[in-house]
Formats: structure tokens, sequence, C-alpha cells
């Protein structure tokens, strides 16, 4: 066979292309050179030789990669492009090189791949007898299909223009729960006022609050009949953009042949339909009169268009409409899908959506066992979407408690815990797929849509187990967090220096600031020193030896100069985290306070030193009398009467801010007086070893140990990080007294007494008998020499 050596050659280079940028993708780390290039927005000269193709894929990988974190999972959830992908990007390519064919063979070319995968599509999907249109942008289909209604039912459309809807308002009808924006998008296309945009509300008290209210529906359309307006178009959900529900299809399809309305239908249960068992309410997308499919998302092909299947049997009011084109090389739109679904084949194209739904219908089964989650599923048995929160609703049914009334806001708090419940489930098990989506009536909830993540991120049924896993022990950190949340608030409400910060958008167990307790600061200089002393309490905080999670809040959240901590487990005590953050705001507001009157003190300091000293010169003046002061005639005096001055030295404490005579430190030979000894540090909390901070001891039953036994493991701590020197043979113990001892001779070594541990009475302890010694004031007492 008559191999094309141009096409051999593109499938060659493109296997090369798609090697050398997945194995970049898939290296765990990046060489110096090409995070340095990646770096740099700055583009060099365009070189006049030009590039090779390894160096140009080398520059793509490097631009693709340049803002990866290693640490950083999300960054890393790119889409699986696999055989059939690249069957996919192989049609872009070949686009290119068949637009240069001779027109005849083009037109024959295209009119082959744009039959094939219509026949496919309209038999794949149950749409019989229909038309594809193939665009890039999935609401343009949507928006020829408008084009196509309004020259259908405006005959003069096509030469009066825009002046022919004066006669009558055309109106678009649309569900709530369409996508955003989609109904202003095609107004502003398609130069309709907003007036022709009619919203339905859902079912407010039958059915699912996500599917359109059709009693409501046909009450609008009569009264926009009666007032002169054509009714144009109908857009329906087959699965909606948040809970995946799907509309009555029947009864709506019913109301549009009633006043000759258009039905148009998209959603991603329409995959459903490719499947054997397919529900009533999808199977009824086949009677609509247009629907949009996204096949890339369902089968993981990137950068394939999506495809609107319609019906119509005016093929120049279709060329209008813009559906189909006289340019041949747009129908080359349909290359990619092409290649893509003989690669798969039906079974594998089944296969892909049947391996969705079933994940789905996994997770849902496992939901059902966990308490504190809601599900919100229309069809229990076929839904391919999976949407739930956690709510503490559920936890208090089953424990048969009310939450009525549980705290203001509980609303806002509960959307926060499942925005970070939804973070943190995309962090660990970044298969998944799962995303955030806000409904009006359950408010943030997690979504799990297999049909289109599962194809793309390779989503496997270990991979739904293991979400399960994940959620099953997320759940009591968020019990957890919501019970303590108001222990929180008290604790801190009993603290006069802290003020508890409402903020039910902080996923956690609150926010507090510390105040400082200066009055007489304006609002600028307090508003400073608040910041301050928060900022170095959050550093201080953090380098605390313990699980909890401190940090300044949301990144644009309202309230700032705050710490906000992070969620709770069931061991927290409350009351030792709020008197630690007290304890420490205080501290630090003290050494603040110190070093600012460090300046006064020390100023205060130097001018009394040298008052004293001034008085101290006077004085040895008046002592010694004028002839010592004469240079030669002082040094032959004091050589044959030598003078013993009176004069004491003197000393500056910083720390007390006093003047101290040096009398003690020269006669006592170590500063004895006005001393005070060190302070042991106490601890706040009875705390095993290993035992982190915050964690009450034996959570959830009865302490086990009494304080005694508390003390005493206490006391073997202190002993083992300070271990105490043992000798061969033990001296006589000294006095609580004796602090220091001077030498009788210059021989004997000086020795400094540590008094032992006190007894239950307080008093020093003996050994064996030895009698405690005490010697009268002023005398030393001897020491018995043990070779230390």
């Amino acid at each position: 066979m008559m191999v094309d050596p141009t096409l051999a050659e593109m499938g060659k280079n493109l296997n090369e292309a798609m090697k050398i940028l997945e194995d970049g993708r898939k290296a765990s780390d990046l060489d110096a050179d090409r995070r340095q290039f990646s770096r740099s927005s700055i583009p060099g000269p365009l070189q006049g030789d030009g590039q090779d193709v390894a160096s140009i894929l080398q520059l793509v990988q490097n631009l693709m990669h340049e803002d990866e974190e290693e640490d950083n999972p999300s960054h890393r959830r790119m889409q699986n492009v696999g055989e059939q992908g690249h069957m996919a990007l192989l049609g872009h390519s070949l686009a290119a090189y068949i637009s240069v064919l001779d027109r005849e063979r083009l037109r024959k070319l295209i009119t082959r791949i744009a039959s094939d995968t219509t026949l496919w599509l309209c038999r794949l999907f149950r749409y019989e007898s229909g038309s594809a249109y193939y665009h890039e942008d999935d609401r343009e289909g949507l928006l020829k299909v408008c084009r196509l209604v309004i020259n259908t039912r405006y005959e003069d459309y096509s030469t009066e223009g825009y002046t022919v809807l004066n006669s009558r308002q055309p109106v678009i009808y649309q569900s709530a729960t369409c996508r955003p924006g989609l109904g202003q998008h095609l107004c502003s296309q398609l130069g309709l006022p907003l007036s022709s945009l009619c919203t339905v509300p859902c079912n407010t008290m039958f059915g699912s609050q996500h599917q359109m209210d059709i009693a409501l529906l046909d009450k609008l359309i009569r009264e926009d009949v009666e007032t002169g307006k054509l009714p144009l178009l109908l857009i329906a959900n087959a699965g909606t953009p948040g809970a995946g529900h799907t509309d009555k299809l029947g009864r709506l399809k019913e109301l549009c042949e009633q006043y000759g309305m258009w039905l148009h239908i998209e959603g991603v249960n329409l995959a459903t339909l490719a499947l054997g068992e397919v529900s009533s309410p999808v199977t009824a997308a086949t009677r609509s009169d247009s629907m949009t499919l996204t096949l890339g998302p369902w089968l993981g092909l990137p950068a394939v268009p999506a495809v609107t299947l319609y019906r119509h049997e005016d093929p120049a009011l279709s060329l209008a409409a813009g559906l189909t084109s006289s340019q041949p090389v747009e129908k080359l739109r349909a290359l990619p899908l092409w290649l893509s679904l003989q690669y798969l084949g039906h079974d594998g194209i089944v296969e892909k959506i049947r391996h969705a739904v079933e994940l789905s219908q996994q997770l849902l089964e496992k939901l059902k066992t966990l308490a504190s989650i809601k599900t919100s599923v229309e069809d229990e048995l076929n839904s391919p979407v999976v949407v739930f929160r956690f709510s503490q609703e559920t936890s208090a049914e089953s424990s048969g408690g009310s939450v009525e009334g549980y705290f203001a806001g509980e609303r806002e708090v509960l959307d926060s815990l499942n925005r970070w419940l939804c973070e943190r489930l995309a962090q660990l098990v970044p298969a998944s797929g799962v995303d955030i989506v806000e409904l009006e009536d359950e408010g943030t909830c997690v979504r799990f849509t297999p049909l289109m993540t599962a194809a793309a991120l390779g989503t496997q049924r270990c991979d739904v187990d293991l979400l399960v896993e994940r959620l099953t022990e997320l759940v009591p950190v968020l019990n957890c967090t919501l019970r303590l949340r108001l222990d929180f608030r008290e604790e801190v409400y009993r603290h006069s220096a802290l003020s508890y910060i409402e903020d039910l958008s902080w996923p956690g167990l609150g926010a507090v600031r510390y105040e400082p307790r200066i009055e007489e600061l304006n609002d600028s200089k307090r508003q400073l020193e608040v910041e301050k002393i928060n900022s170095e309490l959050l550093v201080k905080l953090g380098d605390l030896d313990a699980d909890l999670i401190f940090s300044t809040g949301l990144e644009f959240g309202p309230e700032k100069d705050c710490i906000f901590i992070g969620m709770a487990t069931e061991d927290l005590d409350v009351a030792e985290l709020v008197d630690t953050i007290a304890a420490l705001g205080r501290d630090i507001e003290e050494n603040g306070r110190l070093l600012e009157n460090m300046t006064e003190v020390v100023r205060k300091g130097i001018q009394e030193a040298e008052l004293q000293l001034q008085k101290d010169n006077q004085d040895k003046l008046m002592e010694e009398g004028v002839l010592r002061q004469i240079p030669l005639v002082g040094s032959v005096l004091n050589w044959f009467s030598p003078f013993q001055s009176t004069v004491k030295g003197r000393t500056f404490n910083l720390a007390a801010g006093s003047l101290d005579s040096t009398e003690p430190i020269y006669s006592m030979k170590a500063q004895t007086g006005g001393l005070a000894s060190p302070e042991t540090p106490t601890s706040s909390a009875k705390r095993l070893p290993g035992q982190r901070l915050f964690r009450r001891e034996g959570a959830g039953g009865s302490d086990s140990h009494s304080e005694t036994s508390s003390v005493g493991q206490a006391e073997d701590l202190s002993r083992e990080r300070f271990p105490q020197p043992t000798t061969p043979n033990p001296p006589s113990l000294v006095p609580d007294e004796a602090v220091s001892v001077a030498p009788e001779s210059p021989e004997t070594p000086q020795v400094l007494a540590e008094p032992e541990p006190t007894q239950d009475n307080g008093e020093v302890g003996t050994q064996e008998g030895e009698e405690e010694e005490r010697w009268p004031e002023g005398q030393e007492a001897p020491v018995e020499e043990t070779g230390r």
C-alpha cells in the first residue's frame, strides 16, 4: 500500500513532540537553566538562522512549566493525553495539510469527513435525521440555532432585517438554573433587548428545586402571546450546570409544540444517551429540535470542537443562519473528531461514558453511610453527577438533637467549611476532580462530575475509595470545629485584653485580636501598636509545638491585624489555647513597654551617676586633703602614710534602673546582693512526654493521672533536661543562706554550694543522720574538700 511520505513524517514528528513534552511534564524537578529561562519576561532576539524543532519544543516545554510549584498538587492536575488524544492533536495538523490540496480533492474529502462524523454522532446519541454544526465555543451552536429560528419565524427577516421584529417582539425562555450569562450573551450577539429574555423560575412546591416550573412557564407564554409577543425558543437542561438535574423534557416538548416554539437542550446528562439503559427524562431529549454535545470532556479528547445536532428541512435557511458554510476549510473542524471516533470505536466510547456513570454510583452508595454528609441527587440510580455537602443538621438528627437556631450565621459558617472541605479533597485526591458549586437553596457544595473529568484525569474506582476515606477523616474535624467555635468565642470573652472577631467566612475555629491596654495613645498610634503586637504574637504562636494553624486569614478578607485559628480536633483544650494567646500577648506588650521606657531609665540613671560621682570626688578631696592632690608630694606622702579611702564604688543596674554599691562584689568576690534568683518557668499544663500543646490528656474519657503523678512526671522531665551532677562521696550540706563561701587560704578552691530539693516541711534535707549545722552571721562555714 502506498503511503504519503508527508503524512508519515507528520505522524513521526507528532509522536516525538508529544514524547518530549510529556517527559518534561513527568519530570520531578526542572534544571536551573530552564528555571532561569522560564522566569525571564523579556524575550530574546529572533535568531537569523532559525532554530531546530527540538529547541522550539524545549522552549514550549519551559513556557508550559514556568510557574509550576513542586509542593502544589493542583498545578500538576493536567489532562492525560492518551493515544486518543494524540489522534485529536493529529487531526489539527492534518487539517492544515489537507487545506492545501486542490479544490476538487478537498471538496470530496471534507464531504466524506463531515457526513461520516454526523452519521456516527446521530446514531450514537439516537438523534435521527439530524445535521451537525461543529464549533469551538460551546455557546456558538445555540447562537446559530437562534438565527435559524428567527429566519424561520420571520419570513421577511432576510430582506427587512431587524425592523420586522418590531411587529412582534421575539422572546427566548431559559431556566433559572441555566449557565450564568448565557441569555445575556444571546441577546448581545443577536441584537435583541434584554426584555426579549425571560427567565423561568424552578419548582418550589413539588419536584426537584432545580427543575423548571412548567406550570409557571405555561402562564408566562400565554401572557406574552396575549401582549403580542412571539415565543421563539426554549432552552432546557439535561443536567443543570450546578446540581446535574434534568428538566421534564417530555412535558416541555409538548408545550413547545403547542405554541410553535423551538426546543434546545444542553447538559452533561446527554452523554448517557449512548448507553443502552437510559432514564426516561433524558430519552425525551431525542425529540428536541436541537441539542449541544461537548464530546471533548466526556471522552478525554483535547481541542476537539463541540457539536450541535439539529433538525431543519431548509438548507438555505441553515446557510443563512451560519449552520452550514460554503467554505470547505471551515468544514475541516470535524477532522479531529472524525479521527478520534474511529480510534475509540463505538464500544470504546460507550465504555468511557459507562465508567464515568459507575464512578458516580459508587460514590453515592458510599456517601449514604457517612454521617453529617447530605447528598443532592435527582435520580439515585442513573445520575452521573453527585453533589454533597457537610451538614450539621444530619449530625444533629442522628444524635437526637436539633440545630434550629444553633447560632447566628450558621449557613455562612457551613458554606465556609464546605469550601474548605472541597479544597482539601481536591488536594488530597487530585484524580477525583471534585470542585466547588454554589447552589441557591443548598449553599456551597462539593460536586463530583466524572463525565467531565474522569476521562481527562484517569479517575478509577480506587480514587473514589480514597476520596471516601479522606472524607471520613475530615468529617470529624469539621464537626469538632463547628462545635468548638462557640466555646472559643466564650473563652475569648472572658479575657479583657482579647477581642473576638466575627468572620463567618473563615473555615476554622475563629479569629481573635489582642488589644493593648494603652489609653493615652491616639487612634493612629494605637492602630500601629495593635498591628505590631498581633504580628509578633502570630509569629510566636506559629513557633509553638502545636497542631493548630495560625494565620492572618483570607487574603482579601475584611478583618486585618487578627489571628485566625484553623481547624480543630476533638482533644483541643480551648481554654488553654485562649490563655496562652492572652499570656503571650501580654508578654509582648510588657516587653515593648519596657523597651520604650528603657531610654528614659538610662537617661535618669546617667544623670544620677554623674551627680554621685561629683559628690564622691568632693568627699575624697575632703578626706585626703590638698597635699595628697599634688602629684609629687602626694606620692611621697602616700608612701610614708598610706590612706584608705571610704568612698564606695558604684554599679549601674539597667534592669532595675538603680545605682548599687560595688562593696559586696569586692568583699565577697561574687555578686550576692540585690540579685533575685531566676524564676523557673512553670508548665501551663500537665503534659505527658510527646504530648503537643493545647491537647487535653485522655480526651474523650476521664483523666487517668492524678495531680501528684502529673507533678512527678513534670519533675522527671525537668531532671532529664537538666541532669544533676553525681559525686562518689557527697559533701556536707550547706544551708540555704550560704550562696557562696570565701576560701580559708589562697590554695583552698572556692566551692559553690547548691541547695538540695526541699522536703514537705520546707527544710533542707540531710543524709544518713547528718544534722543540719547553722553558723552565726558573719562567720564562714567550713567546707570539706571532696576533690570536686
